[in-house]
């Protein structure tokens, strides 16, 4: 980096012109002897040789003097009104004073490093010009050093500690076109989001583990110190929880588990990645307390409060990162601390109904459900089984300009346009069924509820399922025999519920194998035996034949062999591997398995008469309905994921 020293810093002293680059780095790095040794305004003025001790002891007894008789006017104007001083050069003072600097770039040549930092299209839209990178901190021309919104993207984006410097009215625009000429490689790059990452800003930004190394040398050992000199203001810390959560959206993790323990255990963050926890970062026990405060801060949680726990939001764009909202709960745990778990809720858009895993007959089936103008449709599974990327994905198959579709969600995780989408909150009594009530009065077709909680709930949707309009929900049941016997015994009317429900489907989410690495084997006919036995053992009831179990399994490999062996019949099954794409796991992403039960006259006369979940289970499958387990063992023949995945999904 080269410059004329005049051209550096407009300072009314020469001690304020840096000669070179370790120069101007010194001064904006360490207070400038007026800064660090004026007490006031007109001892700076002094020490700047502006003034002498005569001028400014005259001034001080005008000052004096003004103040008897009620006039208050500071020193500094006093002397420029004197003529002592003038407006520049008491400006010049005052900005050195406060350690800062007016830079003028004409005939600055920023370094490389800087550039990649931030994108030519960030610095021209924000008028930023980055001239200087060394250690951890980057120099900025702004026009506006103190536009903190600004600041904080900034900070995000290159994951660096910023010193932001006051540019030369009219200098930067045309120093930015020509320092991104200079180097055009710095061109390219995402300002933001999972882009950054393969930018060439991001060779440059500190990952998350980079930040803890630097976050633990610069911290005291002594644990008494450290309290209070680690904050949750810390540039450091703040930086490292912001890499933790860009990181996490970029390996597609859906949790961040923040855990804290005593000293000295270390703090621990967990991601939940595809379904499972993976260990990634650890701190020492010193910066259990400022994470979780800073963590609160970004939420707008009471960073008071210890013991009882609390529920919050993070808008992740407002600390410069990608629209991606965060849900936050704070849990307290034994001695005083507390754990924080962070749901990351990417605003998705929905899957086409066709990619979230059903098979061909339960994708006919579903689409044949979806037609009735009228009836209740249920999904339902455990918690995080994906049941609302299913709901929206059968929405999104009739989202037409002819339907009204309202949804009532809690949170809102997917959007899509055409629906109406509310966000309940029970605090103010904008629940699940008020929502229901007041969407009947609001000329629906389509009414898709998040959750079937209450009795309430459950009743209001099989009513508006009985007057003409298609309700979608979902239900946190093991099965979709088990759904109808739980809403029985919640009260629900019999003979209403079987004549309104068109359809139950169950699901489960395993993971995918990555088609990048898995690893192909023949399966021998042992191999091929056990998998028809789980498959027959699963559906009982529907292959009571006069053969014996032998034969059973037999028969079920043979239409195996058919339906996916190759020309010889040999049915070839896939393990996980490992490799750089999937980091290294043999899975990436998860796909559906399901269960799909459709209404039909038997299973509604088991409802009239309340039969217990067997009977409606046997009914089912009569009717040809295949079991979780059974579409699982279908995939795995299909190579989309391994039987271990299925059997841990479906082990009821």
């Amino acid at each position: 980096m080269t410059a004329t020293p005049e051209t550096i810093v407009t300072t009314p002293t020469p001690c304020f012109t840096p000669p070179d680059t370790d120069a101007l780095w010194k001064l904006v790095t360490t207070p400038h002897p007026v800064v660090g040794k004026a007490r006031h305004l007109g001892e700076a003025l002094l020490q700047a040789g502006i003034i002498s001790e005569q001028t400014l002891l005259a001034g001080l007894q005008t000052q004096k003097a003004e103040q008897e008789i009620g006039i208050r006017r500071q020193v500094g104007q006093i002397l420029v009104d004197r003529g002592d001083v003038t407006q520049d050069q008491l400006k010049h003072v005052i900005d050195s004073w406060l350690g800062e600097y007016m830079v003028n770039p004409a005939h600055l040549t920023p370094d490389a490093i800087s550039l990649a930092l931030v994108p030519r299209a960030v610095a021209e839209r924000e008028s930023v010009l980055p001239l200087l990178a060394r250690e951890d901190a980057l120099v900025l021309l702004m026009a506006d050093p103190c536009d903190r919104v600004l600041l904080d993207e900034l900070r995000f984006l290159t994951q660096r500690r910023l010193i932001p410097l006051q540019a030369a009215p009219g200098t930067l625009v045309p120093a930015i076109a020509k320092a991104y000429s200079v180097h055009p490689q710095t061109q390219r790059g995402s300002p933001t989001g999972a882009g950054a990452h393969h930018s060439p800003a991001a060779a440059s930004r500190a990952t998350s583990q980079e930040l803890a190394v630097n976050l633990t040398s610069t911290a005291p050992d002594n644990e008494a110190e450290a309290a209070d000199v680690i904050s949750e203001s810390d540039n450091t810390l703040v930086r490292l929880i912001n890499s933790v959560i860009d990181e996490a959206i970029s390996h597609r993790a859906s949790d961040i588990h923040i855990e804290t323990e005593p000293a000295p255990q270390n703090v621990r963050v967990r991601l939940r990645i595809d379904g499972d926890l993976t260990p990634y970062l650890e701190l020492p026990a010193r910066f259990r307390f400022a994470m979780v405060a800073r963590i609160k801060i970004m939420a707008n949680m009471d960073i008071s409060e210890h013991r009882k726990p609390q529920d919050g939001k993070i808008d992740f764009s407002r600390f410069g990162g990608p629209p991606v909202e965060l849900r936050v709960v704070t849990v307290p745990t034994s001695r005083g601390l507390e754990d924080v778990v962070l749901r990351l809720l990417a605003g998705a858009k929905p899957l086409p109904l066709e990619a979230i895993g059903l098979s061909p007959s339960n994708l006919v089936a579903m689409r044949d459900v979806m037609k009735k103008s009228y009836g209740l449709v249920l999904v339902c599974g455990p918690t995080g089984c994906g049941k609302t990327t299913t709901l929206h994905s059968v929405v999104r198959d009739i989202n037409t300009a002819g339907r009204k579709i309202w949804t009532a969600e809690d949170p809102i995780e997917i959007t899509q346009s055409g629906l109406r989408q509310v966000q309940v909150n029970p605090r103010i009594g904008w629940t699940f069924a008020a929502a229901m009530r007041t969407f009947l009065r609001a000329d629906p077709d389509v009414i898709m509820i998040g959750e079937m909680r209450d009795e309430e709930t459950a009743r209001i949707a099989i009513e508006a399922s009985l007057t003409g309009h298609l309700v979608l929900s979902t239900l946190h049941t093991n099965s979709a025999p088990e759904s109808i016997a739980r809403l029985l015994e919640i009260g629900l009317d019999p003979f209403n519920f079987s004549d309104s429900l068109l359809a139950i489907l169950a699901q489960r989410l395993v993971r995918r194998l990555c088609t990048a690495c898995r690893e192909p084997h023949v399966a021998d006919e042992e191999t091929l035996l056990g998998l028809a036995s789980q498959y027959l053992a699963s559906g009982a009831s529907n292959t009571q034949e006069a053969r014996s179990a032998q034969e059973a399994r037999s028969a079920q490999v043979a239409r195996w062999r058919q339906q996916h062996g190759d020309a010889s019949g040999s049915v070839r099954l896939w393990r996980a591997v490992g490799c750089k794409e999937c980091e290294h796991h043999g899975y990436h992403g998860r796909l559906g398995i399901h269960e799909l039960m459709l209404s039909d006259d038997p299973i509604r006369q088991h409802i009239r008469h309340r039969a217990p979940a067997s009977d409606i289970r046997h009914a089912a499958l009569a009717a040809g309905m295949l079991t979780l387990r059974q579409d699982g063992i279908e995939k795995v023949l299909q190579g989309l994921t391994d039987m271990a995945e299925v059997v841990a999904a479906t082990n009821l």
